[in-house]
């Protein structure tokens, strides 16, 4: 049952990194980041701030679940 709770906190860690890197990148920044690559048209008809600040809040809810999955090995991992 242990080996199964540490495969699946695993499998979320990464995930987590995966989809937090991913959300950092579509980030608009100075530049415009990424997100003017995925339709700049489609996020103002959306409302730019709004889009800005969803996704600040995945991002940061991201961070934390990393930050958690990390804090849950690190206890899991040590006999």
């Amino acid at each position: 049952m242990r080996n199964f709770v540490t495969y699946l906190t695993i499998v979320i860690n990464v995930v987590a990194m995966l989809a937090m890197v991913v959300g950092v990148l579509l980030h608009s920044g100075r530049g415009g980041g990424l997100s003017d690559m995925f339709g700049g048209g489609g996020a103002t008809a959306l409302g730019s701030a709004a889009a800005e600040r969803n996704l600040n809040r995945i991002t940061t809810v991201l961070a934390l679940v990393w930050i958690l999955t990390v804090i849950a090995l690190g206890l899991l991992l040590t006999n």
